[in-house]
């Protein structure tokens, strides 16, 4: 433990994990490669650290120090502390917040790693969006889903908008890649999954008729925003479901339909 360190200048080569927050396809190549992730604002931070990631560094505006005094003196990471307008020029935006810190990343664990132990699984096929991964996550870790599949082009769960959007619960939720898709599918299969595919499609079954709080062991498919799941992973499906839509809605938006499903999948099961 030290005493927070005062930063004065922008292009303090301690504060290199903060630089460009806003550029995504600068953070995106960064921050897998460098093992690091963003967390933003007070719970966040304490969430992450609660969740056993190790941190790297912390940047705080003064006003912050009091709050997060216990995490300063229980952490040997520095602490750099600047004022506000240091802050959004070093990070490209208003840190409303308060306060950043930087996370060392963790190894994911694979597929079959979670698929042993799981009974209610999310698929995601081609999110790329990072607000609606952590609205996912979300509602994924509120509604007592055990684990989350990713397509290889979805986006980062650990992105710091999808952190924050998901308050920390990207942290809750175990997730893996899948290498090969959708051939990898057929794993998820073999593991006594049956696959349901969510979409708007009126051949599809409604939730209530398909009753997937009944099964076994579920996995649930959810497509892009607009696009939804590509024609490939449909034909991939055991079973396509629907949420039944009123007064000439034709859709919800992912983030939306995905908790739906989710309240449908866990609906009268135990919680873990």
């Amino acid at each position: 433990m030290a005493d927070p360190l005062t930063v004065d200048t922008p292009d303090d080569p301690r504060l290199h994990d903060y630089t460009g927050l806003t550029d995504v396809d600068l953070r995106r190549r960064r921050e897998p490669a460098e093992g690091l992730f963003i967390a933003e604002g007070e719970k966040v931070i304490r969430r992450a650290l609660d969740a056993g990631y190790a941190m790297r560094s912390m940047l705080l505006s003064a006003k912050w120090v009091d709050a997060m005094r216990d995490v300063i003196d229980a952490t040997p990471a520095p602490v750099y502390t600047v004022d506000p307008g240091l802050a959004e020029r070093v990070t490209g935006y208003h840190v409303h917040r308060g306060a950043l810190a930087s996370m060392q990343r963790k190894p994911l664990p694979t597929a079959s790693d979670l698929l042993r132990t799981a009974r209610r699984v999310v698929i995601m096929e081609s999110v790329n969006d990072h607000t609606n991964i952590g609205a996912i996550f979300r509602s994924a870790a509120a509604l007592g889903m055990d684990a989350v599949l990713l397509s290889p082009d979805c986006a980062d769960p650990l992105y710091r908008r999808s952190v924050k959007v998901s308050m920390g619960a990207v942290f809750s939720v175990p997730y893996a890649r899948l290498d090969v898709w959708p051939k990898d599918l057929a794993a998820v299969r073999e593991a006594g999954f049956t696959l349901l595919a969510l979409t708007p499609d009126e051949r599809a079954k409604t939730l209530d008729e398909t009753a997937p709080h009944r099964m076994d062991r579920v996995a649930l498919m959810l497509g892009a925003e607009g696009e939804g799941l590509s024609a490939r992973a449909l034909r991939a499906a055991d079973e396509w479901v629907r949420i039944p839509m009123s007064h000439g809605v034709d859709s919800l938006n992912v983030g939306a339909a995905a908790a739906v499903a989710f309240y449908a999948v866990t609906a009268g099961r135990p919680q873990a």
